[in-house]
C-alpha cells in the first residue's frame, strides 16, 4: 500500500516497454527508433527494474503498464500478468494498470475481469492510434462494461503520437483515432468509469478541456509534453476551472519525472495547484486518498 506521506508525487503514465522475460520485439524496434529520435530520448528502453529503481530514488509513486496493440501493429505485447505481478512485489510505490486491444472483445473482457479480481490491476490503457480502433467503437465495450463494473479508471490516448512519427506513412498509424471527442461517447455510456485523457490532445487541446469541463468522470493527463511546451489555456484552465481534474503524468521513458516536474514549476501553474496536480488528484481518483 502506498504512504502518501513519503512520496512527493504520483505519475498516471508510465510505460513498460521490455519485458524481464522476452526479447524486444522486432516489430516495435523500428518504432522505438523513430520515437527516441521525436523525442530526443535515449533508445535504449529500461526494463521494470530499472524503472522502479528510478521512480524510488525520485520519491513517486507511479501507474505502469504496456500498451496492447497485437491487432493493429502486430506486436507482442508485453504481458499484463507481468506487469501486475512486478507491481505486486513493489506495491508501495507501483500501481498496476493493464492495456487490452479492443479488438479482443468479449475474450478481452475476460482478461480484464481475471487481471482486476486476481491480479490487483487498479487501471486500463488504450491507445486508438496504435490499436488502429476508435475509442467509440463498440467492439471495445465488453472491456469497459468490466471496468466500469468495478469503477476503475481507463487512460485513453489523445493528440498527436510519437509513435509512427518522421516513418514513411506515419509507421500506418493514423492520427484520427487520437482526436479526444472520440471519448466522448464513451463517457456517456459509461458514467462510472473514470476517463483520463491522455497528453495535452494537441492539436485538439480544447476538446480535451471541453470534455473535462463539461463530464464529471473525465480527466486529463499532462503527460507525453515538457510543460514548457503546455498551449495557454491550458495553464489557464489548470489554475482555475479544472485545477481539480490535471494530473501528472510524464510518459516515461521519454520524458523523465524529473524533468518534467523540474519544467512545471517554470511553467506558469500557480503555487497552490502544484501539490493537486503533482499528487494530491491522483490519489483521489486512484481510491489512495
Amino acid at each position: 500500500m502506498i504512504d502518501l506521506s513519503k512520496i512527493k508525487a504520483i505519475d498516471v503514465h508510465v510505460h513498460a516497454e521490455v519485458s524481464c522475460h522476452d526479447p524486444e520485439d522486432p516489430v516495435m524496434a523500428q518504432y522505438f527508433d523513430a520515437a527516441s529520435a521525436y523525442f530526443k530520448a535515449p533508445r535504449e528502453r529500461p526494463k521494470l527494474p530499472e524503472i522502479v529503481e528510478i521512480y524510488r530514488e525520485q520519491k513517486i509513486a507511479f501507474c505502469l503498464f504496456t500498451v496492447d496493440c497485437e491487432s493493429g501493429m502486430g506486436a507482442k505485447r508485453i504481458s499484463n500478468y507481468e506487469v501486475a505481478d512486478f507491481a505486486a512485489q513493489h506495491s508501495d510505490i507501483c500501481i498496476p494498470f493493464a492495456s487490452i486491444d479492443p479488438h479482443k472483445g468479449k475474450f478481452g473482457a475476460r482478461e480484464a475481469r481475471d487481471l482486476i479480481e486476481n491480479h490487483g490491476v487498479q487501471g486500463f490503457k488504450f491507445h486508438g492510434i496504435c490499436q488502429n480502433v476508435s475509442p467509440s467503437d463498440r467492439v471495445g465495450y465488453p472491456i469497459y462494461e468490466v471496468i466500469a463494473e468495478h469503477k476503475l479508471p481507463a487512460i485513453f490516448h489523445t493528440g498527436h503520437s510519437g509513435i509512427g512519427s518522421g516513418m514513411r506513412g506515419g509507421g500506418g498509424m493514423r492520427l484520427k483515432y487520437g482526436q479526444p471527442i472520440l471519448v466522448d461517447d464513451v463517457a456517456v455510456d459509461f458514467p462510472d468509469m473514470k476517463i483520463i485523457l491522455a497528453h495535452p490532445s494537441w492539436p485538439w487541446v480544447d476538446e480535451s478541456l471541453s470534455m473535462a469541463l463539461h463530464k464529471e468522470n473525465v480527466f486529463i493527463d499532462l503527460s507525453g509534453w515538457s510543460p514548457k511546451y503546455f498551449q495557454p489555456q491550458i495553464i489557464q484552465y489548470a489554475n482555475t476551472q479544472l485545477r481539480h481534474k490535471m494530473l501528472f503524468g510524464s510518459d516515461f521513458p521519454l520524458i523523465h519525472p524529473g524533468k518534467w516536474m523540474d519544467a512545471a514549476l517554470k511553467a506558469g501553474f500557480r503555487e497552490e495547484v502544484l501539490p493537486g496536480i503533482l499528487k494530491d488528484n491522483a490519489a483521489k481518483l486512484l481510491g489512495l486518498a
